[in-house]
């Protein structure tokens, strides 16, 4: 090592310095997105001070940094889910089903804003938001229709909802008692991170303490009775997408992770009880590298945390299971096609880091809601990646590249100091409440737009390599506002044909269990099964818990 470091020395005050003197680097720091310097080269002199067994020993074994399983693709590869889902459960269904027939592993669910917060179709909020952003589910009606003729136990489903997690899995719980599905078979997620709506996305409906109670709730129900569902996915996508770096998207995700066990355990659950089912959902952005590191820092982190902070003792506690999907920041509306390529180096990134499932974005997704051919193509993005590039033949291929295992651990040291500064601040409820996230997010989002705008980052098509012709992609999916009307129409004919006294029973039962400590689901459950529909359940926690509202 010493010869190494000696023979560097010698080359950078020859060699390099004699190409430098004729020609000057391209720019005068290079630096990843998160603002880490980058040397000219990397060699072992870098990481002489990584201690193999302790830092990255081998796939499938603490502290995971190379893989939670030990084959990882030579035995299957990552779970392809397409995150989708628009207009009604009919047509939502139908592409469903298109997308299983091409060779989707998985379902990924997108709902509209009002299921987000809790309003149905006919709450004057809806209004020239229904099914815009996702699929609209007002009633077990439609999240039986979402799921017709795809059977609830052969199929993953991930669902991203938060604020409504509660409801929309009871919804999803007795389809699939309907189709004479067992619990204990269904496998899949729901999001349930409520914590990074109040940091960067903004679909909360109840305060942070409630909230939390709502999912601390779906913890301990699952652990009886869907022993297979990921309970939690925890997420950075958000986060990332809001303006953060790859260090804070990590550090504030795994932030949020810590308050969501600290939650559980002090609600009397066991560590290993629960965190086997904890899942992380990460972004997969541009910068190639920086990202792989992240993953795998990240998975190392959580195995720390969860072991020496909580004191787990079974080994699946300490796997930081995640799914990813690439950016949907980086998208450009100018020269669409370009998307393409960006959408396949982030999947590239997320593949060599390990990820568990993935979601490619649509090359038109920054005109509209992806089409049919563009969701057909984002799919065989990854079949390719997965099947033609040969980088699912060994397990981590780019463990021990020198550069690789520097930003690891230089993206670990940085996540390392944000977690202390959050713990010092009182952890991540009260970073939320003190804007300490926000601020970070938003001071990194401007310095990144004033760099795009300098040309210090080049974004084609966009600040460079323009050729005068913003897209040439015209073809952009349109939902019919009438979609409303329909959705009102069922709503109609649900609350005519229901038993009035059976759901008025139902829903003051649902409103006084939520001011005890009753664990809510069978109670939620319950009233689905009435026929109450999402704003109904909804409207009964306003009135108990309320409605939390951001102070300036």
């Amino acid at each position: 090592m010493a010869d190494i470091h000696q023979r560097r020395k010698e080359w950078e005050e020859t060699v390099l310095r004699r190409s430098l003197e004729k020609r000057d680097e391209r720019k005068a720091r290079f630096e990843t997105d998160s603002e880490v310097e980058i040397d000219t080269v990397y060699s072992p002199d870098n990481v002489r001070e990584i201690d193999y067994l302790e830092e990255l020993g081998f796939p499938g074994r603490y502290p995971f940094t190379r893989g939670i399983y030990p084959t990882m693709y030579r035995g299957r590869v990552w779970t392809m889910r397409l995150y989708s889902g628009y207009a009604s459960a009919f047509q939502s269904n139908r592409r469903y089903r298109y997308l299983l027939r091409r060779g989707q592993t998985g379902l990924s669910v997108a709902f509209d804003l009002p299921t987000q917060m809790g309003y149905d179709s006919d709450h004057p909020f809806a209004e020239g938001e229904v099914g815009k952003t996702g699929v609209a589910v007002d009633s077990l009606e439609d999240m039986a229709i979402l799921f017709r003729g795809i059977p609830l136990d052969k199929v993953s489903t991930s669902m991203t909802i938060n604020a409504t997690a509660a409801v929309l899995l009871a919804m999803y719980y007795v389809v699939a008692e309907r189709q004479g599905v067992s619990p204990h078979l269904l496998s899949g997620t729901v999001q349930n991170d409520i914590l990074k709506e109040y940091i960067a996305r903004g679909t909360y409906i109840f305060p942070p303490e409630p909230s939390m109670r709502l999912t601390t709730d779906i913890f301990s129900f699952c652990r009886q009775e869907m022993p297979k569902w990921n309970t939690i996915s925890i997420s950075g996508y958000h986060i990332r997408e809001a303006g953060a770096n790859a260090v804070q998207e990590l550090a504030f995700t795994l932030a949020n992770g810590i308050a969501y066990v600290q939650a559980a355990l002090t609600s009397g659950l066991n560590v290993d009880d629960f965190a086997t089912r904890i899942s992380f959902f990460f972004n997969s952005h541009s910068d190639f590298f920086e990202e792989i590191a992240k993953f795998r820092a990240a998975r190392r982190l959580w195995a720390r945390i969860m072991k020496e902070r909580f004191g787990a003792r079974d080994p699946r506690s300490m796997m930081l299971r995640f799914h990813t999907q690439t950016a949907g920041s980086t998208l450009t509306a100018q020269q669409c096609d370009n998307n393409v390529v960006r959408v396949t180096l982030q999947a590239m990134a997320a593949a060599l880091g390990g990820t568990q499932s993935l979601h490619t974005n649509s090359r038109d997704e920054a005109l509209g809601l992806p089409t049919d051919d563009a969701a057909r193509l984002a799919l065989r993005t990854q079949q390719v990646i997965a099947y033609e590039s040969g980088i699912t033949d060994t397990v981590d291929p780019l463990g021990g590249s020198y550069y690789v295992e520097w930003l690891t651990t230089i993206i670990e040291e940085e996540v390392l100091e944000y977690l202390e500064r959050i713990d010092s601040l009182g952890g991540a409820l009260k970073a939320i409440s003190s804007k300490f996230f926000q601020g970070e997010i938003e001071r990194s989002a401007y310095k990144y737009q004033q760099e795009v705008e300098a040309k210090k980052k080049i974004v084609v098509g966009v600040n460079e390599f323009l050729d005068g012709e913003e897209s040439a992609f015209r073809n952009v999916l349109k939902v019919d506002p009438k979609i409303r009307q329909g959705q009102i129409r069922k709503l109609g004919r649900l609350r005519s044909s229901r038993d009035q006294n059976r759901i008025r029973s139902s829903l003051l039962n649902l409103q006084k269990k939520a001011a005890t400590d009753d664990n809510l689901m069978p109670h939620i459950i319950d009233a689905v099964k009435c026929g109450a529909t999402l704003g109904e359940i909804c409207d009964r926690f306003r009135d108990v818990f309320g409605v939390y509202k951001e102070k300036p």
